[in-house]
């Protein structure tokens, strides 16, 4: 019976849940037993008949998952259970050489690095289905003037398609982070007990470097009996820091989404129950879903700095935690990257509201172009500012008259300089630029080659 959400399904995709998955686990610690045996065979650590008996039952026909289980009953021991069983298929002639040299953390460490392998890759693919579709976005209302807030309040104009466009070279920074975290973290360990290698002695190196080779990762340069968890932790970090991206994304949405301010909606689909109580009710609640799972997951780098500091070569202070935060952060990254396309796929955009909400302070949100104006004029720049600010703080005539009620303003400026100044498609400035920028650079790094982009999603 399911315990935790993940194991029913409610997050985290079926291909993602499966790297994860008990017998997904047991076979990329068959794959090491494998490896080491065919690789220990080819410089003669090993007998060669040996390590092609044992590679070729180092696999889910012969070693169950549900045999492993038995065996750890009674020997309280993982991975010793997987090695038990192995022993216990292979003929007898080799079966003094299954696990040779080896320590557990070589099997699970190793394996640990198959899974983030594989798992990356799925969220290198949902990176790119969310970037490409954050461009689109930026491009599809580059020129659409929108309110700029700042602490909460009307600051001044920005192109709505700027929002998408700054989530976009976010992400694309993330990218860089994915890409460099993969050269550090993919590594292999095969160096025994405490990282010498000792019953292969000098070879020890030959063979972890071939089956890195085998294995597509690399060699790990130096160990004690586990590999540093500063390698874990990187992955933990990641995980989090872009979930905290995806939850600036959903923060936005949520706050647009606000019956005041109505400028976007998530999608809700017929028949959707939005409140239980209210009928009318649409609540953004897959943005609040992506808020609530980066909630849970920047927990997760405070545990996984812990596990870091090890006594001696190793103990076992890190094992227990890091059955949760390694699975739990990469397929809960998965399902808030999901989940955030979906919301971004389906956005609707309220451009009447937007248009409507620039007017809502009645034309103070151009001060930053009038007190330029102003400037241009020759008003010193202090003087101008507390012009302007008065004039803000009158409610009984509009922002231009009062303004223009001031003998200072009146005798320098005119209505319509100062209307020419309050016109949002005037007031973008260098938004289209920066867009177009972002958009290349998205389209250079992220569409495959003889499509067109932005391609559909």
């Amino acid at each position: 019976m399911p315990v935790l959400p993940i194991d029913s399904g409610r997050y985290g995709s079926k291909e993602m849940r499966e790297v994860f998955e008990e017998v997904s686990r047991l076979k990329y610690i068959l794959a090491v037993e494998a490896a080491v045996a065919e690789a220990q065979a080819e410089i003669g650590i090993i007998p060669a008949e040996a390590g092609k008996e044992i590679a070729s039952k180092a696999n889910l026909n012969y070693v169950t998952l549900e045999k492993c289980k038995e065996v750890e009953k009674k020997i309280g021991h993982e991975p010793a259970n997987v090695v038990e069983v192995l022993v216990d298929v292979c003929e007898e002639h080799a079966k003094p050489w299954v696990h040779y040299g080896l320590t557990s953390n070589d099997l699970l460490d190793t394996a640990t690095s198959l899974q983030i392998r594989d798992a990356m890759k799925i969220i290198e693919g949902r990176m790119r289905e969310l970037t490409v579709l954050l461009a689109e976005m930026a491009l599809r209302y580059a020129d659409l003037p929108a309110v700029g807030r700042t602490h909460g309040q009307h600051a001044s104009i920005i192109s709505f398609g700027l929002k998408f466009a700054v989530w976009a070279s976010e992400m694309l920074r993330h990218f860089d982070r994915l890409k460099q975290l993969l050269e550090r973290v993919l590594v292999c360990k095969t160096l025994g007990v405490v990282g010498t290698g000792s019953l292969m002695g000098e070879r020890a190196l030959e063979v972890q470097r071939l089956v890195a080779e085998k294995l597509a990762l690399k060699p790990i340069d130096a160990a004690t009996q586990v590999v540093p968890r500063e390698l874990h932790a990187e992955v933990v970090f990641f995980a989090a820091i872009l979930a905290s991206t995806l939850d600036k994304i959903a923060t936005e949405i949520r706050n647009l989404q606000r019956t005041e301010i109505g400028e976007v909606e998530e999608p809700f689909r017929p028949g959707q129950v939005g409140s239980s109580a209210v009928p009318v009710k649409r609540n953004p609640i897959k943005s609040e879903k992506v808020s609530s799972i980066a909630r849970l997951l920047r927990p997760f780098v405070q545990v996984a700095l812990d596990n870091i500091p090890l006594w001696h070569e190793r103990d076992l202070t890190n094992s227990a935690n890091e059955r949760f935060i390694i699975p739990m952060s990469l397929i809960l990254l998965d399902e808030a990257l999901r989940t955030i396309t979906e919301v971004i796929r389906g956005l609707k955009v309220n451009e009447e509201s937007i248009t409507a909400n620039i007017q809502k302070t009645g034309g103070r949100i151009f001060s930053e172009f009038i007190l330029d104006l102003m400037l241009k004029r020759g008003f010193p720049r202090i003087s101008a500012y507390r012009i302007v600010q008065k004039a803000s703080e009158r409610t009984d005539v509009s922002f231009v008259d009062a303004l223009l009620q001031m003998p200072e303003v009146a005798c320098k400026l005119s209505r319509e300089e100062i209307e020419r100044v309050m016109k949002p498609d005037a007031c973008l400035g260098a938004s289209r630029l920066i867009i177009n920028q972002i958009v290349e650079e998205v389209k250079r790094r992220l569409s495959t080659p003889g499509s067109s982009f932005p391609p559909s999603a």
